[in-house]
Protein backbone atom coordinates (compact mmCIF):
# COMPACT_ATOMS: atom_id res chain seq x y z
CA UNK A 1 0.00 0.00 0.00
CA UNK A 2 1.55 3.48 -1.10
CA UNK A 3 0.34 6.98 1.01
CA UNK A 4 0.87 10.04 -0.27
CA UNK A 5 0.36 13.08 1.95
CA UNK A 6 0.30 17.19 0.57
CA UNK A 7 3.18 18.38 1.48
CA UNK A 8 1.72 21.79 2.46
CA UNK A 9 -1.04 19.73 4.66
CA UNK A 10 2.16 18.57 6.44
CA UNK A 11 3.86 21.69 7.12
CA UNK A 12 0.18 23.50 7.89
CA UNK A 13 0.07 20.21 10.93
CA UNK A 14 3.65 20.73 11.69
CA UNK A 15 2.69 24.44 12.33
CA UNK A 16 -0.38 23.51 14.13
CA UNK A 17 1.82 21.62 16.84
CA UNK A 18 4.48 24.39 17.30
CA UNK A 19 1.57 26.88 17.99
CA UNK A 20 -0.40 25.05 20.08
CA UNK A 21 2.21 23.25 22.41
CA UNK A 22 0.85 19.86 21.18
CA UNK A 23 3.17 16.97 21.02
CA UNK A 24 1.59 15.20 18.35
CA UNK A 25 -1.56 14.55 16.20
CA UNK A 26 -3.36 11.76 14.71
CA UNK A 27 -5.54 11.54 11.78
CA UNK A 28 -7.47 8.63 10.57
CA UNK A 29 -9.60 8.50 7.65
CA UNK A 30 -10.61 5.30 6.12
CA UNK A 31 -7.93 2.61 6.05
CA UNK A 32 -5.35 6.07 5.89
CA UNK A 33 -3.47 6.97 9.24
CA UNK A 34 -1.26 9.80 9.48
CA UNK A 35 0.37 10.22 12.93
CA UNK A 36 2.74 13.55 13.43
CA UNK A 37 4.72 14.21 16.89
CA UNK A 38 7.34 16.25 18.06
CA UNK A 39 10.09 16.03 20.94
CA UNK A 40 9.53 18.21 23.65
CA UNK A 41 12.22 19.44 25.50
CA UNK A 42 12.07 21.19 29.16
CA UNK A 43 12.53 24.29 29.13
CA UNK A 44 16.36 25.75 29.34
CA UNK A 45 16.25 26.91 32.66
CA UNK A 46 15.09 23.41 34.10
CA UNK A 47 18.35 21.69 32.23
CA UNK A 48 20.68 24.34 33.98
CA UNK A 49 22.37 22.70 36.74
CA UNK A 50 21.50 23.75 40.24
CA UNK A 51 24.58 24.31 42.67
CA UNK A 52 25.02 25.68 46.41
CA UNK A 53 27.62 28.19 46.48
CA UNK A 54 29.46 26.04 49.11
CA UNK A 55 28.68 22.53 47.96
CA UNK A 56 31.01 20.57 45.89
CA UNK A 57 30.03 19.29 42.82
CA UNK A 58 28.67 16.00 42.50
CA UNK A 59 30.90 13.24 41.12
CA UNK A 60 29.51 10.86 38.11
CA UNK A 61 28.05 7.50 39.68
CA UNK A 62 30.58 5.36 37.45
CA UNK A 63 33.26 6.92 39.16
CA UNK A 64 32.24 6.60 42.82
CA UNK A 65 30.60 3.01 42.78
CA UNK A 66 33.79 1.43 42.89
CA UNK A 67 34.42 3.25 45.85
CA UNK A 68 30.64 2.63 47.63
CA UNK A 69 29.99 -0.81 46.67
CA UNK A 70 27.25 -1.81 48.08
CA UNK A 71 27.02 1.04 50.86
CA UNK A 72 23.96 0.55 53.19
CA UNK A 73 23.40 3.95 52.66
CA UNK A 74 23.08 4.26 48.93
CA UNK A 75 19.80 5.62 47.93
CA UNK A 76 19.21 4.00 44.32
CA UNK A 77 16.94 5.62 41.55
CA UNK A 78 13.28 3.64 41.86
CA UNK A 79 12.51 5.10 38.30
CA UNK A 80 13.84 6.05 34.63
CA UNK A 81 13.88 9.89 34.51
CA UNK A 82 15.65 13.38 34.73
CA UNK A 83 16.72 13.99 38.10
CA UNK A 84 16.48 17.56 39.75
CA UNK A 85 18.21 18.87 42.57
CA UNK A 86 16.27 21.57 43.46
CA UNK A 87 11.77 21.82 43.46
CA UNK A 88 12.80 24.88 40.84
CA UNK A 89 15.65 26.50 38.92
CA UNK A 90 16.20 29.26 40.92
CA UNK A 91 15.49 27.39 43.80
CA UNK A 92 18.11 26.00 46.77
CA UNK A 93 18.77 22.60 46.16
CA UNK A 94 16.79 20.00 48.95
CA UNK A 95 19.79 19.03 50.22
CA UNK A 96 24.31 19.39 50.41
CA UNK A 97 26.58 17.11 50.91
CA UNK A 98 27.34 17.17 55.05
CA UNK A 99 23.41 18.15 55.67
CA UNK A 100 21.77 16.33 57.91
CA UNK A 101 18.41 14.76 56.74
CA UNK A 102 15.83 13.49 58.75
CA UNK A 103 13.75 9.95 57.39
CA UNK A 104 11.07 10.68 54.84
CA UNK A 105 12.87 14.02 53.64
CA UNK A 106 12.97 15.24 50.46
CA UNK A 107 16.29 14.14 48.52
CA UNK A 108 15.26 15.26 44.79
CA UNK A 109 13.25 14.82 42.20
CA UNK A 110 13.11 12.63 39.75
CA UNK A 111 10.83 14.07 36.30
CA UNK A 112 9.20 10.92 34.51
CA UNK A 113 6.39 11.24 32.04
CA UNK A 114 5.84 14.90 33.06
CA UNK A 115 5.66 13.84 36.56
CA UNK A 116 7.15 15.07 39.53
CA UNK A 117 8.48 12.42 41.34
CA UNK A 118 9.88 12.89 45.14
CA UNK A 119 12.88 10.77 46.47
CA UNK A 120 12.60 10.51 50.46
CA UNK A 121 15.34 10.34 52.43
CA UNK A 122 14.96 5.83 53.40
CA UNK A 123 16.28 6.96 56.67
CA UNK A 124 18.11 9.87 59.35
CA UNK A 125 21.96 10.68 58.64
CA UNK A 126 23.93 12.69 57.06
CA UNK A 127 24.95 13.35 52.94
CA UNK A 128 27.94 12.20 52.38
CA UNK A 129 27.58 12.26 48.57
CA UNK A 130 25.48 12.99 45.87
CA UNK A 131 26.22 11.16 43.04
CA UNK A 132 24.10 12.98 39.94
CA UNK A 133 23.76 16.92 39.01
CA UNK A 134 20.77 18.54 38.27
CA UNK A 135 19.40 17.95 34.57
CA UNK A 136 21.23 14.27 34.44
CA UNK A 137 19.06 11.27 32.84
CA UNK A 138 18.92 8.29 35.39
CA UNK A 139 18.39 4.72 34.90
CA UNK A 140 16.10 2.55 37.31
CA UNK A 141 18.47 1.24 40.05
CA UNK A 142 21.11 4.04 40.05
CA UNK A 143 23.26 5.76 42.84
CA UNK A 144 21.69 8.92 43.81
CA UNK A 145 22.95 9.87 47.15
CA UNK A 146 24.50 8.61 49.86
CA UNK A 147 23.44 9.19 53.80
CA UNK A 148 24.89 8.01 56.34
Amino acid sequence: MSLSFDPEALRQLAALLNESGLSEIELEEGDRRLRLARAVTPPAALMQPVMAAAAPMAAPAAAIMADIGGHPGMVKSPMVGVAYLAPEPSAPPFISVGQTVERGQTLLLIEAMKTFNQIKAPRAGTVKQILITAGQPVEYDEPLVVIE
